[in-house]
């Protein structure tokens, strides 16, 4: 068969443009297409099992996709990664994975901050199964027995009922104006990040402003939100920079075209401190670019516009996508822009630059479990907890530039 006489990459190219019960078929046709489909570097199976991952709907074929030894087993760890809770815990037949592979599972699925519910078990308890140490809370887990889920389990529990018991307190974070964070905390059944942000905005009286709900970045079981307002500020005194800092990183920009200044200032390089710092500039030097301008041709506007905001430099920091945990395929570039229309952090940024609005007062950032949408219809959130650890894994950038970390309510004094 002239298809046969093809070079192995050609054929696991051809292959991976299969969907996945066919490709099951096509590795058994004979000894050839065997050998390219379980050869782990030309590894046909990832790009089926990756399109079923990004639309959540599973063929038969990947509930069982572990007992066909064609199958390379580094495909279980995107699988494991990315897949819907209830696939992973009552419709997978799962394989036989080494200890290390199960942590990276973990640490790919998982908020960092949530290995506290591991303790001293394996990594593949953490992941999936049960404690037997303590009772179970649920009304619909085994009543009869001691058992208590661990963190797979916890996460679809808790997406599919109002329960709290896991965890009684939630933890959020708070970017002040003034360059520094609090990590706070509050009862879990109790929690609406709308409530404690109306409360957090009628004290820095900000009450008459909208409430701007920016999504940063989405994982596979959570969803980071950031609370904010957007408005005119009259000075620099209410304007919160590190808001700016962290939904849109130093560097980073949406494929979209910019205005005049923008291009101009890209232009200027040579200006641009090459390190992983971001340095705030005095008033004297804000824009660095004006410099090529009589300051009376600038349009008005826009001078008071730099003015009011204490802009930083732009460093030129070598960005990874991130990978601990893993983001879902619409954020699959974060924190780079992902095409696509699911990275919703530069929408509108011309349209706010133009109107001449910035980030005011402080930004709230809270993790919010994805529901079924049934549930998310229904108007019925649930909220994890968003810690330090948290917040360094999506945004290392930050870890620089918040000038001090406050547990609890207060200035840190």
């Amino acid at each position: 068969m002239f298809f046969e006489r093809l070079p192995v990459d050609l054929i696991a190219e051809i292959l991976g443009e299969l969907d996945l019960d066919s490709l099951v078929k096509m590795a058994y046709v004979s000894k050839r297409f065997y050998s390219v489909a379980s050869d782990p570097s030309l590894n046909p199976w990832r790009r089926p099992i990756m399109r079923m991952l990004h639309v959540h709907m599973y063929e038969a074929a990947l509930k069982h996709l572990s007992v066909r030894l064609t199958v390379p087993r580094r495909n279980w760890i995107e699988i494991l990664a990315l897949a819907r809770p209830s696939f992973v815990l009552y419709d997978a037949t799962l394989p036989n994975l080494r200890s290390e592979e199960w942590e990276e599972c973990f640490r790919r699925r998982f908020l960092p901050s949530w290995e506290k519910w591991r303790k001293d078990s394996s990594w593949k308890e953490a992941y999936l199964k049960y404690d037997l140490s303590s009772p179970k809370c649920s009304p619909f887990y085994c009543m009869c027995t001691n058992e208590r889920p661990r963190v797979l389990h916890r996460v679809w529990h808790r997406s599919v009922s109002t329960c709290t018991s896991d965890e009684a307190w939630t933890k959020y974070i708070v970017l002040n104006r003034n360059g520094s964070a609090n990590e706070l905390e509050v009862s879990s059944r109790n929690y609406n990040p709308f409530s404690v942000f109306n409360e957090m905005k009628m004290q820095s009286n900000l009450s008459h402003l909208e409430t701007c709900i920016k999504l940063v970045v989405e994982l596979s079981d959570v969803r980071i939100l950031a609370f904010g307002t957007l408005a005119k500020p009259r000075s620099d005194l209410t304007v919160n920079p590190n808001a700016h800092l962290f939904l849109t990183p130093p560097g980073i920009a949406a494929s979209r075209p910019g205005n005049a200044l923008t291009k101009l200032a890209s232009r200027n390089r040579l200006s641009l401190v090459d390190d992983h710092g971001v340095y705030p500039m005095s008033a004297s030097t804000v824009p660095a670019f004006c410099a090529y301008f009589d300051i009376d041709w600038v349009d008005t506007l826009v001078a008071n516009r730099f003015l009011v905001f204490k802009d930083y430099h732009n460093p030129v920091v070598t960005y990874k996508r991130l990978i601990y945990p893993q983001p879902a395929t619409i954020h699959a570039n974060y924190p780079l822009f992902t095409a696509g229309g699911g990275d919703s952090r530069w929408n509108d940024l011309d349209d706010i630059e133009e109107s001449g609005l910035h980030w005011v007062g402080a930004l709230m950032i809270t993790a919010q479990l994805i529901c079924p949408s049934r549930d998310f219809d229904n108007g019925r959130h649930q909220y994890a907890s968003f810690a330090w650890d948290d917040l360094w894994a999506i945004a290392p950038w930050m870890d620089e530039i918040i000038t001090k970390r406050i547990n609890g309510a207060g200035l840190g004094n």
